[in-house]
């Protein structure tokens, strides 16, 4: 059986130092333990006071740990602004698709997002940074992202106090089969993060080939015709960095087939977007040639690449104004 004593008296600090590693992006099962030492106080513990106490206690731990980490990565945010969210989508599991899920969320809801942030996997970890990069202001975060971590937490110790039997005689089980328990447990995990590697490969290595570098593209925009250049980033993502490449058309990643239309099959489409690896021009390079487009490429770096490169880059205000979506006017002009 687990040592419920154990867990009432160092329970407190375990949560803490979970949530807080767990806010700093590192691989902690949060969850897990906010269950568990649920479970060992309603277990040891059978005063209705003295568990509200205790719950308390171990509640407020959690809020304090999750703030902590948090105001590292919104500070962050907000002091380097896309190099933080650059470095956040490295950190995440679901990579570029969760940080554009993320800016999407947050042009919607706006700080609002932190109250359920932590509910879906590396959303509180995108979603974070990105409200320092977008300005909020301090007081708002810390409210919202107090509420947030508070209604996560709550829940974890519910459950653990709603089935604290079950769990009880879950680790009794764990106890009974020893070593073997143990390295089931620690294969779990390690397979996840091999599914995860394996499937970012698998990616990788069915489009990897198929880019064109800075240096081509500035050479072949000198040509007739020139390929269109489409800008794939978030709305949010594009009011951090209002600039484009030169003759760059925006476009959303979501609608190929929209662009397809709009561009015909026969024309040099290149697209570039800001994350890591350029997952999500990749992808939506191979819906355009899947689609019938003949020749789609992703830019190897995307912007960042292109200014590395020492190529000019112009406002977002020098576009047509056809070209900028109500979405982007909006961001703009507010």
């Amino acid at each position: 059986m687990m040592s419920h004593e154990m867990i009432a008296r160092y329970g407190t600090l375990v949560v803490f130092l979970n949530v807080l590693g767990s806010s700093l992006g590192l691989p902690l099962p949060a969850i897990p333990t906010l269950i568990t030492v649920g479970a060992g106080i309603a277990l040891v513990t059978h005063v209705a006071s003295s568990t509200l106490l205790h719950f308390s206690t171990i509640l407020g731990a959690a809020v304090l740990g999750g703030l902590l980490g948090d105001l590292i990565w919104f500070q962050g945010g907000k002091r380097y602004g896309k190099r933080t969210l650059h470095t956040v989508c490295k950190l995440s599991q679901s990579r570029d698709a969760c940080v554009r899920t993320t800016e999407r969320f947050f042009g919607r809801w706006g700080v609002r997002v932190l109250v359920v942030a932590r509910f879906v996997p590396g959303l509180s970890l995108v979603a974070v940074p990105l409200c320092g990069a977008m300005a909020v202001r301090l007081r708002s975060f810390v409210l919202h992202d107090c509420a947030g971590i508070a209604l996560w937490a709550s829940i974890g110790l519910a459950i653990g106090t709603l089935f604290a039997s079950q769990i009880d005689e879950i680790f009794a089980l764990v106890a009974h089969l020893g070593w073997r328990a143990l390295i089931v447990i620690g294969i779990a995990p390690v397979l996840y993060f091999l599914y995860g590697y394996c499937r970012r490969q698998m990616l990788a290595n069915a489009l990897g080939k198929a880019r064109i570098s800075a240096g081509e593209l500035h050479a072949l925009l000198a040509n007739n015709p020139r390929p269109v250049v489409i800008d794939i980033r978030s709305a949010e993502r594009r009011m951090l960095d209002p600039f484009v490449i030169p003759g760059a058309v925006i476009a959303d990643e979501r609608k190929p087939r929209q662009i397809m239309k709009r561009y015909g099959t026969n024309r040099t489409l290149v697209i570039y977007c800001a994350c890591p690896h350029e997952v999500t021009s990749v992808s939506v390079a191979r819906q355009l040639r899947l689609s019938g487009v003949k020749l789609a490429l992703p830019l190897t770096g995307g912007i960042d690449a292109w200014r590395v490169a020492g190529f000019d880059v112009e406002p977002m205000i020098a576009m047509n104004d056809a070209e900028i979506g109500e979405e982007e006017r909006n961001l703009f002009t507010h």
